[in-house]
């Protein structure tokens, strides 16, 4: 009982409790789309995309940034974004079969990264670059545009986004000799190497 006790301790900071509301409203996520409650669903997503944000703020703000918090936000985001998926086509089927291949494109480059980190070194990668940052807001921005008010060229430009930021994920991938946690940039890395 004791060896548990510094995992139960890390889990209840405040940037690792915002983290693991995204896990808490994954079942909520699914059951609103499965029962066709499209506002519902869009609700609990603007708080899961604002728990997504404020973790990481949360963590540099009160020094809790760690290696565990840093995993257990990778893990959060690819639950989130399979859900979305998943909850999208339920919710919008029509609309999710014309746009395929930009949702094809961003349900990639979610699931791209962590397969690469998987097969190099066993594990979830946890970079965090700004690029999947920036990915991530507009990829969020440009759902509630596309189910909100049926634009759909805003998510044509997130899945580029999107793209950009796992290929920038797996060449840092390729490039680490050993996992790392909270990686910048491949600009970064390359860095490091030169000195």
């Amino acid at each position: 009982m004791n060896g548990n006790q510094p995992f139960f301790r890390s889990l209840w900071t405040l940037p690792n409790l915002l983290t693991c509301f995204r896990f808490v409203a994954a079942p909520g996520l699914l059951a609103f789309a499965w029962f066709g409650h499209d506002r519902a669903f869009m609700g609990l997503l603007a708080l899961v995309f604002l728990s997504d944000v404020l973790d990481g703020f949360a963590a540099r703000l009160t020094g809790q940034v760690t290696e565990f918090g840093a995993t257990l936000d990778s893990f959060a985001d690819l639950l989130t974004y399979m859900t979305i998926a998943v909850c999208s086509f339920w919710l919008w089927p029509d609309l999710v079969m014309r746009e395929w291949l930009y949702v094809l494109m961003i349900v990639g480059s979610c699931i791209a990264p962590p397969a690469a980190g998987m097969i190099k070194f066993g594990r979830l990668t946890s970079y965090h670059t700004w690029l999947v940052k920036v990915a991530a807001v507009v990829v969020g921005v440009s759902l509630f545009i596309l189910f909100l008010g049926g634009i759909v060229w805003p998510l044509r430009i997130a899945a580029f986004v999107s793209l950009t930021a796992a290929l920038e994920e797996i060449t840092i991938t390729l490039l680490l000799p050993s996992p790392e946690s909270n990686v910048r940039s491949l600009w970064n890395v390359l860095q490091k190497r030169q000195s």
